[in-house]
């Protein structure tokens, strides 16, 4: 498993007391010293005291990722690949080792399958987040303001045709970036992901142990969480499958 504390150690060192303040950058070269040592859970227990002090980096959910890989905790593990990868989220590094992670879970979970239709329009919506799309449609805002005040002063037929088609053009763009970045917003307020920690638990039907079990999941699982009643949460996976799980055996991201 390709590690990334040295790498760290050499690039993120020069600014961690900018980033950390003094007392973290200490703490962080100390966590890094037990990673090193194999004292993975010494190490967990400093990185775990950065974060509470409300100092969050890819840098330090990343080596607890690696440091509870270390110790065969792949929930946790995973978890904290995850939360760098939000921070970080072209980062290889990560992304390998979130890879290597999952490959050490039990549930082999297979997403419902999707047109050439819905992959096209998610490619297409997913290029870019709903702040991006609605930069675009300001932007779109712009060229077309400007675009139908050229039209209204032009002398040119040609200009004018040319001003209005480009005022036309831009006006449409407003209305589909609009669109996508509304879509892509209400995507984003139901985004809800977690990751299950107990090795082993059971779905129910509803949120009461009484309920029959409908199917069972193991550590590491990624999962939609849909909403939240007592001490159950309503989740859903990628297959589609939807259930209700005891809150504490999963972690919200």
């Amino acid at each position: 498993m390709k590690m990334k504390i040295t790498y760290l150690l050499l690039v993120f060192i020069s600014s961690l007391t900018f980033v950390f303040g003094q007392e973290n950058t200490a703490l962080f070269e100390s966590a890094n010293k037990a990673y090193n040592d194999g004292n993975y859970s010494e190490a967990i227990t400093q990185y775990q005291s950065i974060l509470e002090t409300g100092n969050h980096s890819e840098a330090v959910y990343y080596n607890l990722g690696n440091a509870y890989y270390k110790r065969n905790e792949i929930g946790p593990s995973i978890y904290y690949f995850e939360k760098a990868l939000q921070l970080s989220p072209e980062d290889e590094d990560i992304l390998n080792n979130l890879a290597f992670a999952k490959n050490m879970t039990i549930d082999a979970i297979e997403p419902l399958p999707k047109t050439q239709i819905s992959k096209f329009v998610g490619n297409i919506t997913g290029t870019f987040s709903y702040n991006q799309w609605a930069w675009i449609a300001v932007i779109c805002g712009f060229l077309c303001v400007i675009s139908f005040l050229l039209y209204q002063f032009a002398y040119e037929t040609l200009k004018k045709r040319i001003y209005f088609l480009v005022s036309f053009i831009a006006f449409l763009f407003i209305l589909a970036t609009v669109a996508i970045a509304y879509q892509q917003y209400g995507k984003a307020q139901k985004d809800r992901p977690a990751i299950v920690f107990a090795k082993e638990t059971a779905v129910k039907s509803e949120p009461n142990l009484r309920s029959d079990e409908v199917f069972v999941l193991h550590e590491g699982t990624k999962v939609q969480v849909l909403d939240t009643v007592d001490s159950w949460k309503k989740i859903q996976l990628i297959d589609g499958k939807i259930g209700w799980i005891v809150a504490e055996d999963v972690n919200e991201l």
